[in-house]
């Protein structure tokens, strides 16, 4: 029992101690990937942002090709309008005369 009194603590203790080294080892590890992280996610924003003005200009032009063609379509639509819209009353008495 005496035996068991010695040497358990010595023995706790020196588990601990490898626990402690371990946690270390652990906490160096996860601080290095976080900073590979944290460069990788930098990486991306940056492209991200050269991106976004790519992404503005054909914005601004297709913007202003749905302007063009609602404008061609318009056009289109007044033309047939004036082609085929029904004459007047008023003209149709006046040719039948």
């Amino acid at each position: 029992m005496e035996f068991l009194d010695a040497f358990l603590p010595i023995i706790i203790y020196i588990l601990l101690i490898v626990l402690i080294i371990l946690l270390i080892i652990i906490a160096v590890k996860v601080k290095n990937i976080m900073d590979k992280v944290d460069k990788i996610t930098d990486n991306v924003n940056n492209k991200l942002d050269s991106l976004d003005n790519l992404f503005y200009m054909v914005d601004g032009v297709s913007s202003k090709m749905t302007f063009l063609s609602d404008r061609f379509i318009n056009f289109i639509i007044s033309v047939f309008n004036k082609v085929f819209k029904p004459k007047d009353k008023n003209k149709e008495e006046e040719e039948n005369e």
